[in-house]
């Protein structure tokens, strides 16, 4: 995670642009990914010291058909992502090597289109057969395959299966600065021995230069090597469409020390514990002339050469297991790490930290052994400090895992209120199917017909759901405009006016659209307040525009708000307008009874109305889900290393209970043979780990109470931590705890008492 986008030679003076945005109501800044279309070709002129710029546009979804010499579609793919329009700087200023072909040759006709190796032989086989081969991009485009990148690395943020001219898009003519998409962007290479700060500060200036009046949002920089990463409070895309929080790597580090100090305390606590069985052997190398010190280096070289051995296994283990680790975390993890310098060294520095650190503790004590006590065998390995130590590093063990446990706790418990909480809309049972660009006529045949199938109970075409990892936004506009007014960034959405039925939205005040071709707008609460007026009924019958003047009209509906990023950001301010030529998404509702049987009507009318078209769908609540499909891997995670956690101190556990049980055998027997009982004898050896138990809770319980509340302070929708998990943690360690030495315990009541004290 943090390698990504290092491999290119000049990373530190590459940077992207950003949009600084200024909410002027509330003086709030954030950012985002987005630049106004023109920027790619004005800071070419306007800043001609600049070294070199690029702009990017990221698509989605597009469909790519592989003709045959004859023009036939023999194979039809749909690239979800990775399919890009780029200026040949681009391969300038990011280092990216080509099989076949170059930038400035591959790209310089607009039907042109380069493919990487992987996407080539996919399409046509063999990567060198692509070169010369025909592609239908969309049922628009017919492009000509003219170049081959080599594999790209998995370490990029650029993802490239498909790269077609920048010009073809129309977007190096735009002169609108109120035009951005975030699926557009800007990269920019800085001269060497340029200050970023400095030419940030030239950035701004030029936002002033060419923004409207009023609008007061600027351009700044980015370092190539933060991309990839997040903070909780500005959340900004990328083109990989997954980013990673600094925090989370840190919590990454913080938990795997945490399960190698579990593995240290049991290595301490068993060591001490069995001090005695070598009592001996330290006072007959005492007696011939052993001193502390070499005492000391004998039992530190046996841990060295004892946790060396479990580093090796270890790393047989990882290598079996990280691959599926791997698709876990939806990392290209392979066992080949481990043949890297840095995996050597690192390694190596864990075998001799963890050697000091479970093997320094036991080699004083055995190394402090008296000669002539050990010769006699009048040692005991329950000295009041060996058994203070052990009790405080069982508890520090207990603190551990209960801490471990509360976290996947709330992990959990805030992950099924993201699946389960209210939207402010429909998502069970509602299908979403792609469609190309169509008339009205074969919109109202398509509505007709889908009508007529069992099991569909409504309709919808539209631009995308109400909640969507794909959301436009755009700038909007109180009419009249006025020069000192500021726009509203908002979520736009163009929809028939079957939307609400079909989703379930709920209308506060007003009407819903006349028709498929009114210029009228619905709003939501958020963006009528954002808007400036105070009631529903305020709003009603006002004029209010996009920012480019596409669409113009009043304001009809006022909605409820609903949550179209999900559970994790506050509500975005939402406009919904009619415009057929953007609908590019049917939006069906279902019965649940049969829903196999109505889906294979749709995929019939669907491959009879666009045989040209490759039918796709998704579920709505699927798509909803997978907003979170971070914090479900992180969830997953959290269960493995919590079962670790867990299997490693009952390990240690049991281990001291048996030990426990042989120390004490001549105890219990005497015990026995005066009328204790079995039960009694068994809560003999239970109750000072209940004990431990109880007194880690206590410490374990508000430490991760308030590293908890942290973590959920950075969603605006998030659970409250209830007394129930913290109690559940604890009562879940008892049990651990009890089902671990009960057995051992139990064993030592129900011995024999006439065997045990005969066994000395």
């Amino acid at each position: 995670e943090t390698s990504f986008d290092d491999f290119h030679r000049a990373k530190e003076r590459i940077f992207r642009v950003l949009t600084e945005y200024h909410h002027s109501k509330d003086h709030e800044t954030f950012y985002g990914a987005e630049v106004p279309m023109p920027l790619p070709a004005i800071i070419k002129t306007d800043l001609p010291d600049l070294e070199n710029s690029a702009g990017v546009f990221g698509s989605s979804g597009d469909q790519l058909f592989v003709l045959d010499a004859n023009g036939q579609v023999i194979k039809k793919f749909r690239e979800k992502s990775g399919v890009f329009a780029m200026e040949p700087a681009f391969f300038e200023i990011f280092n990216f090597p080509w099989l076949s072909g170059d930038p400035q040759t591959s790209l310089k006709e607009p039907n042109s289109i380069v493919l990487s190796k992987e996407t080539a032989t996919r399409y046509f086989g063999d990567w060198r057969k692509a070169i010369g081969g025909t592609i239908k991009m969309n049922n628009i485009l017919l492009l000509k395959v003219t170049g081959i990148l080599a594999t790209i690395p998995a370490n990029t943020d650029f993802q490239i299966k498909a790269v077609i001219p920048f010009r073809i898009l129309g977007i190096s003519r735009s002169s609108d600065w109120s035009n951005a998409s975030n699926k557009f962007g800007c990269y920019v290479k800085l001269p060497p021995n340029t200050s970023a700060a400095a030419f940030t500060s030239r950035l701004r200036d030029l936002s002033k230069k060419y923004r409207p009046a009023g609008n007061t949002d600027e351009l700044v920089l980015q370092p190539i090597g933060e991309i990839h990463f997040y903070d909780n409070h500005n959340h900004i895309a990328n083109f990989l469409g997954r980013s990673v929080s600094r925090d989370l790597i840190r919590i990454l580090w913080i938990i795997a020390a945490f399960i190698l100090v579990i593995a240290c305390i049991n290595f301490i606590n068993l060591s001490t514990a069995q001090a005695v069985r070598r009592a001996k052997e330290i006072g007959v190398r005492k007696v011939l002339g052993g001193r502390g010190i070499q005492l000391q280096t004998q039992f530190l070289t046996e841990t060295f050469l004892l946790v060396s051995v479990s580093v090796l296994l270890a790393v047989l283990v990882a290598a079996f297991t990280i691959a599926p680790v791997g698709r876990l975390l939806d990392l290209p993890l392979s066992p080949s790490i481990f043949f890297e310098p840095a995996a050597a060294v690192f390694l190596f520095g864990v075998i001799l930290v963890t050697t000091f650190v479970a093997g320094y503790y036991p080699s004083v004590v055995l190394a402090a052994f008296n000669p002539i006590k050990a010769l006699k065998g009048k040692l005991s390995a329950n000295g009041s400090k060996s058994l203070s130590l052990r009790r405080a590093l069982v508890v520090l063990q207990f603190v551990i895992a209960q801490g471990i446990i509360i976290v996947m706790l709330v992990f959990i418990k805030q992950m099924d209120y993201f699946r389960n909480g209210n939207m402010g809309f429909d998502k069970d049972a509602i299908v979403e199917v792609r469609m190309p660009m169509s008339p009205s006529s074969q919109i109202d045949y398509l509505r007709n017909s889908l009508e007529s199938i069992p099991g569909v109970r409504g309709v919808s075409f539209n631009s995308n759901a109400p909640a969507d990892d794909d959301n436009n936004w755009g700038d909007i506009y109180r009419e009249p405009r006025s020069q000192a007014q500021s726009p509203l960034f908002a979520i736009s959405k163009y929809a028939d006016p079957e939307y609400l039925n079909t989703y379930g939205l709920k209308l506060e005040a007003g009407r819903n659209f006349s028709s498929d071709s009114a210029h009228e707008f619905l709003i939501t609460r958020k963006t009528l307040e954002t808007l400036g007026f105070r009631r529903p009924e305020d709003a009603l019958n006002k004029e209010m525009s996009t920012g480019d003047n596409f669409i113009k009209g009043p304001i009809v509906g006022v909605l409820s708000d609903f949550h179209s990023t999900g559970f994790k950001d506050q509500y975005s301010p939402v406009f919904i307008t009619p415009h057929i030529r953007l609908y590019r998404m049917a939006g069906i509702k279902l019965s649940p009874m049969n829903m196999s049987v109505s889906m294979s009507a749709i995929e019939a009318l669907w491959e009879k109305t666009f045989p040209d078209f490759l039918f796709e769908y998704q579920f709505l609540d699927d798509a909803i889900a997978g907003f979170y499909k971070e914090e479900n891997r992180q969830t997953q995670l959290y269960k493995i290393v919590a079962g670790i956690a867990i299997f490693l101190g009952c390990l240690g556990l049991y281990g001291l209970i048996s030990f426990m049980a042989a120390q004490r055998r001549k105890e219990v027997g005497i015990r026995k043979v005066l009328g204790a009982s079995t039960s009694g004898i068994t809560y003999l050896f239970l109750k000072e780990f209940l004990v431990l138990i109880v007194v880690a809770f206590l410490i374990a319980s508000p430490i991760s109470g308030y590293l908890m509340n942290r973590w959920l302070e950075d969603y605006a929708y998030r659970i409250h931590l209830n007394w129930w998990i913290f109690l559940l943690s604890g009562a879940a360690t008892v049990v651990i705890t009890l089902l671990t030495i009960s057995y051992t315990a139990i064993r030592a009541a129900l011995a024999n008492p006439v065997n045990v004290l005969r066994a000395d």
